[in-house]
């Protein structure tokens, strides 16, 4: 399925709805702090759409206060300064836009597509949600809410979009895996299972859903399983996908294949600061000599990994900025990989507790779980 045709057809019918005058007041909903922050910059969508620029500026400055990072309400804020003719703050609010957008972390190059685009998406999930409320019987716009959805963390909405496309033609094989994304991302990982097992019997090339099946396979203990998936993903790849193939090689514990695919994938990309983690991690479970780094001018999270990997951050630094499960296990992995050596039993137990509460996706859970298993734990 082609991410740019699905969003291209879905979007088409946005600009048009949302002219349309409102009807009524969109009042922010009950509830945690993201939620309340998207139902504010629904609000100042509905008052800039509606004309009233000062309303709208004073509903993306309540999302903000909820969510500061939030790069979609401080891009609209930046165009309606801009419009207003207040060039200067309009300015300022373009470059915080870019940082904060720059700052997302990519998702992991072997993944499904939709988890390689990183951010809120609220401009897109709230102009498919219109386009999919009215034009109803229609695939694309499902899909593509869903997949915006997704992409967040949202998979009980987009589980309900893709079981709407399904409705409509439920031979989509495509929808059909994003679904069992879907159930996957919702620890329904039977049922994903099984949907996966039917995208692979008519796709058996499928590397997504390889990928896919064997992080929910790993999530229910079976290793071995996933390991086969993915090194059946890997095989498919070609050579020049070697930031995939790294990721891959990570997620198997192969730490060679994954020192020598790091490097070409830093060759590439040498801003990606999580590459270089990576590859400084397979140097050191592969036993291959320490190479010189030179850390970002940044304080972003990924930063903060390498600066505690080469003996620039202390671990109280790093648990301290551990806000989040995904944080939390990429921590307490690399605590693991510094103690494996002189300390295999606290490895031992950083990568435990990876397993025991980090997300199955991340690529720490596989590789903590490949280590643990190599260690007989």
């Amino acid at each position: 399925m082609a991410d740019i045709g699905i969003l291209r057809a879905a979007i088409a019918p946005v600009r048009r709805l949302w002219r349309r005058p409102a009807a009524v007041e969109i009042a922010p909903k009950v509830g945690d702090d993201e939620q309340d922050a998207r139902a504010y910059f629904r609000d100042g969508l509905v008052k800039r759409r509606g004309g009233d620029s000062e309303g709208a500026l004073a509903a993306f400055d309540r999302a903000l206060a909820l969510v500061p990072d939030f790069a979609d309400a401080v891009m609209a804020r930046a165009e309606i300064l801009d419009g207003l003719g207040r060039i200067d703050e309009a300015h300022g609010e373009y470059e915080r836009a870019r940082r904060l957008w720059s700052e997302l972390p990519p998702g992991a190059a072997d993944r499904r597509y939709v988890y390689r685009r990183q951010g809120y998406f609220a401009f897109e999930a709230e102009s498919y949600d219109l386009v999919r409320t009215n034009v109803r019987g229609k695939i694309l716009p499902q899909i593509a809410h869903g997949n915006a959805r997704l992409a967040h963390g949202r998979a009980a909405e987009a589980l309900d979009s893709y079981e709407r496309a399904l409705k409509v033609n439920p031979k989509l094989t495509e929808v059909l895996a994003l679904k069992g994304e879907a159930l996957s991302a919702l620890g329904r990982y039977e049922e994903a299972i099984q949907i996966f097992d039917g995208v692979l019997a008519a796709h058996p090339k499928d590397g997504d859903t390889l990928n896919a099946r064997g992080i929910a396979r790993a999530a229910l203990g079976r290793l071995a399983e996933a390991n086969d998936d993915w090194r059946h993903q890997f095989e498919l790849l070609p050579q020049t996908s070697p930031a995939a193939r790294a990721c891959l090689a990570m997620r198997m514990a192969n730490y060679s294949a994954a020192f020598n695919e790091f490097g070409v994938a830093i060759a590439k990309e040498p801003s990606n600061a999580y590459w270089l983690l990576y590859r400084l991690t397979a140097a050191r479970l592969a036993g291959a000599p320490a190479e010189p780094v030179t850390l970002p001018a940044d304080d972003r999270w990924e930063t903060l990994l390498l600066a505690f990997r080469t003996g620039q951050a202390t671990e109280e630094a790093l648990l301290k900025r551990a806000n989040s499960p995904n944080r939390h296990a990429e921590a307490r992995f690399q605590m693991g990989v510094l103690a494996v050596d002189g300390n295999p039993a606290a490895a031992r137990r950083y990568w435990r507790e990876v397993v025991d509460q980090g997300p199955p996706a991340l690529i720490e859970f596989a590789a903590a779980s490949n280590e643990l298993a190599r260690l007989g734990a």
